[in-house]
């Protein structure tokens, strides 16, 4: 039996089941990783600055208009779908299996896919607010913005995620604290979890089955019963299968 196969069982046998996954998840949807060849820390060289630093709370109140050139380009992919994995994990959430999706990524395209408990630790491009009054905006009106989005009343839009420099939001963090606490399978997949907090996540699983999928070697892969290197899309494509339940 192939480790594919031996996860395959592991999902069907299981009714409560956790995802927690990172930039790679979306690779196949045309949205670059971090570090990867092509992705954000490998395609700015058009800016001076570090990500870390054009993407910090106080440079966007500071440098708007720079910041938002950034934004746009190497941040937003509003064409990009939901790839194999995204669609996967929402069969496995309609199925009643997965009981939440957490992750790190802010492209909204696990919602987009038809996953409704959705734990986004970092936010979503998806919800965009006026720093001075609090009304939202779509995606569109900051990807639409000639230069800084604004507000009807004047103040700026910003996007409603986690910037350098800001905290995680505590209600997300304490609901994926108690999914994967409750979590019989954790399903770790495209990211390095070298990233804290994040990645500290996983010291809350005491579950039987720890499944990671990532190309590259993870500091939890000892700790894991199956660690797969093939793309993710791909291996969840393979064990969520129409004919799984027959």
């Amino acid at each position: 039996m192939t480790d594919i196969e031996k996860v395959r069982k592991i999902i069907k046998e299981s009714e409560n089941i956790v995802f927690f996954g990172g930039a790679g998840v979306s690779t196949a949807s045309g949205i670059p990783d971090f570090r990867g060849t092509g992705g954000l820390y490998n395609n700015a060289d058009s800016f001076s600055e570090a990500p870390e630093t054009i993407l910090h709370k106080n440079y966007l109140l500071a440098k708007p208009a720079k910041f938002y050139e950034y934004y746009k380009k190497c941040m937003l992919y509003p064409n990009a779908e939901p790839n194999g994995a995204h669609k996967a994990l929402a069969r496995l959430e309609e199925k009643g299996k997965l009981k939440a999706v957490i992750t790190q990524n802010i492209d909204g395209l696990h919602s987009a896919a038809g996953s409704k408990n959705v734990i986004e630790l970092h936010g979503s491009v998806a919800r965009n607010y006026c720093i001075r009054c609090g009304k939202e905006y779509p995606l569109a009106h900051v990807a639409e913005a000639e230069n800084v989005p604004l507000c009807t009343c004047g103040g700026m839009v910003r996007p409603d995620v986690v910037m350098y420099g800001e905290m995680l939001d505590a209600d997300a963090w304490q609901r994926a604290q108690q999914a994967i606490l409750r979590a019989d399978v954790l399903i770790v997949g495209g990211t390095s979890l070298t990233v804290y907090p994040a990645a500290g996540l996983l010291d809350y699983y005491y579950g039987d089955h720890l499944i990671i999928i990532n190309k590259t070697p993870t500091p939890f892969d000892d700790k894991a019963e199956f660690v797969l290197r093939e793309p993710i899309a791909e291996v969840l494509e393979a064990v969520v299968r129409r004919h799984l339940w027959g």
